[in-house]
């Protein structure tokens, strides 16, 4: 191959191969030639070094290869010098480099060590921005951090991303959970919506739509947080986030309620008294929340249950004694009222369930309001065992980790020794009792 005049329109680079030149280059004989090279190039590090060996040559690949280098070969082994090669190159017609000649004939390469320190160096850069982030915002050793910061690493997606957007991305998701379980997190009952918390951290109140990164990474580290399964639909994530204290709106999620006669003469005060004194239950929103101003007779005393079955068994009793149901972790909607109706003067008395989540729940609740446990010592959660064995019904074994009852020291021994879980519903007759007058006060 001898060297040409650049053809009329060429660019510099262009010049250094004619069309003539690049066309025997191509040709069908040298294409394995060049696929190979390619691959060995990007693995190289596009470093000419190393010999090359293809087998299987055919006669037409044995004579081109035998005109590019300028050695005749026998046989269907070929094994090439690459720097020999890249030399022969530069001399001949193709006045380039074998680097430059595989990116002519198969398109730019990558130098693929160069591109994994690249994504290496991105990465480590994002999680140095996250570390730096969880220990400005006091969330280091959360327990949840590490184990949220490995799955997010494992996943990959942010490493897939343009440096600057993974870094932002994860410090947002930081400065979520720092508004949500940080040291200076606001009152549950006082967090804003997922609209206002998107729109203070990201800027826009879309930021933590479902379907978005950044609010697929928050929920990860809030189901950590709260020891709670990652939700896998839309149903499970908003629950997720109202576990949280995130309203994702104020009219969708309720509060269940049975018997709550505030005082007064707004509408909407008139409204629920008039449905409380009808016998009906009543879903009261956020929105219903703030329409209403809290004031009750002295001495109110609110009873607090777990599951919506007690309210449904109470309202067909005729109980009166106000009654609002937690629905298993308290949501922003439940902390609203119960915050109320605490501030307003009322007593509560909280009941849940007999398993070690029921016990977590029942910890922070009673101690939040200094609420007195409802038929939730150690003598009733025996009473209760001993009832289901004597009438043959089976109960659930407890399972999970203990966890200590804060307001009766024999109740968590009692339960481990026992083994069985016993759910609020339950007990449904001896609750009842508690809500119908004339009524004792439970032991």
């Amino acid at each position: 191959m001898t060297a040409a005049e650049p053809e009329p329109g060429m660019t510099a680079a262009e010049a250094r191969m004619t069309a003539r030149t690049r066309a025997w280059l191509d040709q069908p004989a040298l294409a394995r030639l060049w696929d190979r090279l390619r691959d060995r190039l990007e693995r190289n590090g596009l470093q000419v070094r190393g010999r090359l060996r293809l087998d299987g040559v055919t006669a037409a690949e044995r004579e081109a290869l035998a005109l590019l280098t300028g050695r005749p070969y026998a046989g269907d082994t070929v094994s090439i010098s690459l720097a020999d090669l890249d030399a022969q190159l530069r001399t001949g017609a193709a006045e380039r480099g074998l680097v430059e000649v595989v990116a002519e004939l198969r398109g730019p390469l990558t130098d693929r060590p160069a591109a994994r320190d690249a994504r290496r160096a991105t990465a480590e850069a994002i999680w140095t921005a996250t570390d730096d982030a969880l220990r400005s915002r006091g969330l280091a050793d959360a327990a949840w951090s590490r184990p949220w910061l490995d799955e997010v690493r494992r996943a990959g997606t942010l490493a897939r991303l343009a440096p600057d957007n993974g870094k932002r991305l994860i410090v947002q998701a930081v400065d979520v959970m720092a508004v949500l379980t940080g040291p200076a997190s606001p009152d549950p009952a006082g967090m804003p919506g997922r609209g206002e918390l998107a729109e203070r951290v990201t800027g826009t109140a879309h930021g933590l739509d479902d379907g978005t990164l950044l609010s697929r990474i928050v929920l990860r580290a809030l189901a950590r947080s709260l020891e709670l399964p990652t939700p896998q639909d839309a149903r499970s994530r908003r629950e997720l986030w109202e576990a949280a204290g995130v309203a994702v709106d104020r009219v969708s999620t309720t509060v269940l309620t049975l018997g709550l006669e505030p005082l007064g003469d707004e509408s909407a005060v008139r409204l629920l008294r008039d449905r409380t004194r009808a016998g009906f239950e009543t879903h009261l929103t956020l929105r219903d929340l703030t329409r209403i101003t809290w004031r009750l007779a002295p001495d109110t005393e609110v009873f607090v249950c777990e599951n919506p079955r007690v309210v449904e068994a109470a309202a067909d009793r005729g109980c009166v004694r106000p009654l609002v149901c937690a629905s298993g972790n308290p949501t922003t909607s439940v902390l609203t009222l119960l915050d109320a109706l605490h501030a307003a003067g009322a007593r509560l008395a909280y009941r849940g369930d007999f398993d070690w989540p029921g016990i977590a729940i029942a910890n922070r609740m009673i101690g939040r309001y200094a609420a007195r446990p409802w038929r939730m010592r150690a003598t009733d959660y025996e009473q209760h065992v001993a009832t289901a064995r004597d009438r043959g019904t089976p109960l659930p074994p407890l399972t999970g980790t203990p966890v200590d009852a804060l307001w009766d020291p024999e109740l968590t021994p009692a339960m481990t020794a026992l083994g069985v879980a016993v759910q609020e519903e339950s007990a449904l007759e001896r609750l009842l009792t508690d809500l119908i007058p004339p009524c004792e006060s439970p032991q």
